[in-house]
């Protein structure tokens, strides 16, 4: 899932630096939802990893 976001803003920097300024905005916005998401995820784990004793 991190790699994901990581390519989706390699592509958003692309975009950017040829002009594309819409099509950038979008794609930064769907890495940032994407990059919460994952976030969210790494933290419940890191709880139930902790409930459970690791």
């Amino acid at each position: 899932m991190l790699s994901f976001v990581i390519t989706v803003l390699i592509i958003a920097f692309i975009a950017a630096i040829l002009g594309f300024t819409g099509i950038a905005s979008g794609l930064a916005s769907i890495a940032k939802i994407v990059f919460y998401i994952f976030l969210v995820l790494l933290v419940i784990g890191l709880i139930i990893g902790a409930v459970n004793g690791f």
